[in-house]
């Protein structure tokens, strides 16, 4: 899915002006940076900023939420145009493969910027989805710095044009509800598929809603317009949350002790009469 961009810098600088930093950006972005400021908040974990300045914002969060709005709607323009005649169900899967964190974390790390980016130690090494919210936060700097146009060359002729095979990346189906089964059977989990909503459009086409229930909690919900595609949706977001959240999959495995507890209590033997 990856391919070579040879003519990116990865060399990482201790940014001590402007100058170094717009040199090193240009080499990212294919163009220099006007308003440095943006760039700077986004390369601004929260980790690594005192507790006054994160209320102020200098973090990069908000620049990450817009950068995600962006990078969505970039993404799609371009997947709808290279994509003549696929359906809607095509593009979103297509679309949401380009822009998840997996994705992005790569692309953060190919391009160096997971280098460039300003965290404290514990949380770079507990925080597997750094480099990707740092991708989000540049495309954010850069919609404010100089505009859509700018994010969709960024994106079209620097990213997807050297970094990725976006023909690949559509038939690559990844199933996600397998993984998930897989590892709740490695770990012997109770694993259920609950189908909680069954509904219509507005276009009056079916529209399924499944949430994934582990041990009894439940976790994350995924929508579609079969139930495949919902489960899939649905296993997806929960292997991402298992991931990211620890204390669900604490939750999780305490449920499974309880469980296996009862059912190897010993039985009264019948007495003797």
């Amino acid at each position: 899915m990856f391919l070579n961009f040879p003519f990116i810098d990865k060399m990482r600088l201790p940014f001590s002006s402007d100058r170094e930093l717009r040199q090193s950006l240009a080499s990212i972005l294919g163009f220099y940076p006007h308003r440095i400021r943006f760039y700077r908040q986004a390369l601004q974990h929260k980790s690594a900023v005192s507790r006054g300045a994160q209320k102020a914002g200098e973090h990069n969060e908000r620049l990450e939420f817009l950068g995600d709005a962006i990078l969505d709607a970039i993404v799609g323009d371009i997947v709808y145009h290279h994509f003549k005649g696929q359906r809607e169900g095509f593009l979103t899967n297509t679309r949401s493969k380009l822009v998840q964190r997996d994705t992005l974390n790569k692309l953060a790390k190919e391009i160096g910027l997971d280098g460039l980016l300003h965290s404290n130690a514990h949380s770079s090494s507990h925080n597997s989805y750094l480099g990707g919210n740092a991708f989000e936060a540049l495309v954010g700097a850069i919609y404010l710095d100089r505009g859509y146009d700018a994010c969709m060359y960024f994106m079209r002729d620097h990213i997807l044009k050297h970094l990725i095979n976006i023909d690949k990346v559509a038939v690559n189906e990844v199933n996600f509800k397998s993984k998930l089964i897989e590892w709740a059977q490695k770990n012997r989990i109770v694993l259920e598929f609950r189908l909680v909503e069954e509904s219509r459009d507005q276009g009056t086409s079916p529209v399924f809603v499944t949430r994934i229930v582990l041990e009894g909690l439940d976790c994350e919900s995924g929508k579609g317009y079969s139930k495949k595609a919902s489960q899939q949706q649905a296993a997806q977001a929960t292997l991402h949350a298992l991931k990211s959240d620890k204390q669900l999959t604490q939750s999780i495995f305490a449920a499974k002790a309880r469980r296996t507890a009862q059912e190897e209590e010993p039985v009264m033997l019948v007495p003797t009469v």
